[in-house]
């Protein structure tokens, strides 16, 4: 292999890395945004409960 397919192979692997960061970056916003709407709607609730029991 000479030294110009080294440094080719080099950027592909870089750039694969790179993308592999994107893809889990936007899996686990993903995730993020699911669990704060799940969390979000039953703290919600909860809030609604204890504020209707006070009153």
């Amino acid at each position: 292999m000479n030294e110009l397919e080294q440094i080719t192979l080099e950027e592909r692997e870089e750039g694969a890395s790179l993308v592999e960061y994107a893809l889990l970056v936007a899996l686990i916003a993903v995730i993020a945004l699911v669990a704060i709407r799940t969390l979000g709607q039953k703290v919600s609730t909860q809030f609604s409960s204890v504020a209707s029991n006070l009153n």
